[in-house]
């Protein structure tokens, strides 16, 4: 997904106009019924809820300039790793 691509969808387009708080509360909207999707008696609306989270983020590193291949490289870094130690070795002030 490419910030100037070209898109018939208005929502999408929505999206793209720079108001980030917009986009962020979309974000946490949708991981929300990821959790309740998946905590709940709709285990069959997991997948579709994370299509629909994983879009809003996808449209959240394009705003940023960044390609999801970073994630995924991010993500190998990791591997194998324990997620503790492995917080504890990011530099100084980072969030996550």
């Amino acid at each position: 997904m490419r910030a100037g691509a070209k898109t018939r969808s208005p929502y999408v387009q929505s999206l793209f106009k720079g108001d980030s708080d917009k986009l962020l509360k979309k974000i946490g909207e949708e991981a929300s019924e990821v959790i309740l999707a998946a905590k709940g008696d709709s285990a069959d609306r997991v997948i579709p809820e994370l299509a629909d989270l994983w879009f809003h983020t996808l449209v959240l590193l394009a705003e940023a300039g960044k390609e999801p291949e970073g994630v995924f490289s991010e993500l190998e870094r990791r591997f194998g790793k324990s997620g503790i130690l492995e917080k504890k070795s990011r530099p100084t002030g980072s969030n996550s």
